[in-house]
């Protein structure tokens, strides 16, 4: 089985863009899935650093607004691209 490295702030950054769609595919069941593979990656890559609602009035468990989030990266991120540019 072929093994590719992947760049975990595209992940991310892919992973964010999908949870700000507001188009009709952009489903709760859509968005848990993304949040769910994005929290796994951050995790397994100790790069977690918490996220927040794009609106707080607009959070109760469950819903569409719910999985409407941005991730933050951890600082390590940051660096580690810098050197690999």
């Amino acid at each position: 089985m072929s093994r590719k490295t992947v760049n975990v702030l595209e992940v991310l950054e892919y992973a964010n863009n999908q949870l700000r769609r507001t188009d009709e595919y952009a489903t709760v069941e859509y968005k848990v899935g993304v949040c769910n593979m994005v929290e796994m990656v951050l995790h397994q890559t100790n790069n977690y650093a918490g996220f927040t609602f794009h609106d707080n009035a607009d959070s109760e468990t469950g819903t569409l607004g719910y999985y409407s989030r941005t991730y933050f990266y951890s600082a390590k991120m940051v660096g580690s691209a810098k050197r690999s540019a």
